[in-house]
C-alpha cells in the first residue's frame, strides 16, 4: 500500500524564490538525529558521507556536516557519530570528515566487539558483559582526547541513562556552557551512551560543580532513554528558546524546523515470537525478544509522534526519515564486527539510498513508501540544497 501524498515535493524552486533575499526571518532551525544500533551505525555513517559529498559539491571541499546543523543528536552508536562530527580541531573547525565515520567502524569495531568472543547464544552471558569495554574507551579517548561538551563546533545532544539514579540524563553543548557540572568530557559521554547493557559495561565518570563539589555519573546506553533521539533534540530547542525568552517562548513552530533522522536499521518484520513460546524460555532467552521489542517500540513511537507533529503544521516535507526496516540474518546483530558484515551493512546503506522515500502512515503506524518516484538519494540531494541555502541565510544575517 502506498501513501497518497500529493504535496510531497522535494523541489526547491518555490523555496528558492521565497528566500531569494537573505533574511534571518526565513532561516530554519536544522536538526540531525542519529539512532542507536551498535556496529549498524555504519549505515547512517555511509549516508552521512554521501550527504557531506553533496554539500561539498555545492559549497566547496571544506564543507562539513556540522557546519549545516544547529543541533546534532545521537544515541548510543549515534552518540559516538555525533561526537566525531562535532569534535573541533585546533582552528575550531570540525576535526573529522564524514567519511572517517566508517573508518572508525572498520578500524575499531573488531577491537570493541572481538568476533572470537561472541557467545553462541545471541550474546547473552550470565553474570557479566560480553565485552570488557577497554577498546571502546581507548578509541574514544584517542579520537576525542580532552574535548569537553562545551567545545563542540555545534550544539550536540546525547541522551544516556544513569543506572545509579534510575533516570535518563541528557548531555548537551548548551547545558555544558551554562553549567560547569554538565561540562563532561565528550569521550566520557560517548563511552557512556554506547554502553549497551549485556554487551558493554556501564561507564563511571565525574565532573565538578562551580563550588568544587563532585558530580558523579554511572551511565549506560542512551537507547534505554531514547533509541531514536529526534524528540530529545527538538525538546532541547524548545528549552533553549524558553531560556532565551525567560519562560515566555511560544510553542515550537514545526514550519521553522528542518530535520534529518537517520536509523541504523531494524529487523524485518516476522511473526517470530508468541506468548506461548517466550513463556517457556528461561530468563536470559527472554532478553532477545525483550530488547528487540523495546527498541522497535521506541523507534516506531518516536517516528510516529514526530511525523504527526510535522503533519499538524502542514510541513511534512521538512522531516526526512531514512531507515532500513528489512534487516535479516547477521545484519541484525549489534556486535558482529567482521569485515564481511560491515561490508554488507555498507551495501545495505547504499541500496537504501536507491529505495523510494518512506514515511510512517499515521493511521496504520506502518513505515510505507510515498508516491512520487523519489528515492532517498533524491531526497538527500534536495535536503543538501536546503541545508546549503539555509547556511547562506545564516551567514548573511
Amino acid at each position: 500500500m502506498l501513501l497518497t501524498n500529493t504535496d510531497f515535493n522535494f523541489n526547491l524552486r518555490n523555496l528558492s524564490r521565497k528566500m531569494a533575499t537573505p533574511s534571518s526571518a526565513n532561516r530554519m532551525v536544522t536538526v540531525l538525529s542519529i539512532d542507536g544500533g551498535g556496529v549498524r551505525g555504519i549505515i547512517p555513517g555511509t549516508i552521512l558521507a554521501v550527504l557531506e559529498s553533496l554539500l561539498q559539491d555545492l559549497d566547496g571541499p571544506d564543507a562539513r556536516i556540522a557546519d549545516y546543523f544547529d543541533v546534532v543528536a545521537g544515541t548510543s552508536t549515534g552518540g559516538l557519530i555525533s561526537g566525531i562530527l562535532a569534535a573541533p580541531n585546533s582552528e575550531n573547525r570540525p576535526k573529522f570528515r564524514a567519511t572517517e565515520i566508517n573508518n572508525f567502524y572498520y578500524e575499531y569495531g573488531p577491537l570493541i566487539f572481538p568476533p572470537d568472543q561472541r557467545p553462541p547464544v545471541a550474546g547473552f552471558p550470565q553474570g557479566r558483559p560480553v565485552y570488557d569495554g577497554v577498546a571502546l574507551r581507548d578509541a574514544a579517548n584517542e579520537l576525542l582526547q580532552d574535548i569537553t561538551m562545551s567545545n563542540t563546533v555545534t550544539n550536540v545532544v546525547i541522551p544516556a541513562f544513569d543506572i545509579k539514579r534510575l533516570q535518563p540524563v541528557v548531555f548537551s553543548t548548551n547545558d555544558a556552557k551554562s553549567d560547569v557540572s554538565s561540562n563532561a568530557r565528550l569521550a566520557d559521554v560517548c563511552i557512556g551512551t554506547a554502553a549497551v547493557p549485556i554487551y558493554l559495561p556501564a561507564h563511571y565518570f565525574e565532573t565538578h560543580h562551580a563550588d568544587g563539589r563532585v558530580r558523579t555519573f554511572d551511565i549506560i546506553d542512551g537507547g534505554i532513554a531514547a533509541a531514536n533521539p529526534v524528540l530529545v533534540a527538538m525538546d532541547s530547542i524548545s528549552k533553549e528558546m524558553w531560556e532565551l525568552k525567560k519562560g515566555e517562548a511560544e510553542p515550537l513552530d514545526y514550519k521553522t524546523l528542518l530535520v534529518l533522522s537517520l536509523g541504523c536499521g531494524e529487523a524485518q518484520f516476522e511473526e517470530k515470537y508468541s506468548a506461548e513460546i517466550v513463556n517457556r524460555w528461561g530468563w536470559f532467552l527472554w532478553l532477545s525478544p525483550l530488547f528487540q521489542s523495546l527498541f522497535a517500540a521506541s523507534f516506531g513511537m518516536v517516528d510516529f509522534h514526530t511525523a504527526a507533529r510535522f503533519k499538524s503544521f502542514h510541513s511534512e516535507k521538512n522531516y526526512l526519515r531514512i531507515q532500513e526496516t528489512g534487516l535479516t540474518g547477521e545484519a541484525v546483530a549489534m556486535d558482529l564486527a567482521t569485515k564481511e558484515n560491515l561490508d554488507n551493512l555498507v551495501a545495505i546503506a547504499n541500496n537504501l539510498l536507491d529505495q523510494p522515500v518512506s514515511r510512517v502512515n499515521l493511521e496504520t503506524r506502518a513505515f510505507e513508501q510515498v508516491e512520487g518516484g523519489f528515492t532517498n538519494r533524491d531526497a538527500l540531494a534536495d535536503f543538501a540544497k536546503k541545508l546549503s541555502l539555509n547556511r547562506k541565510l545564516r551567514l548573511a544575517s
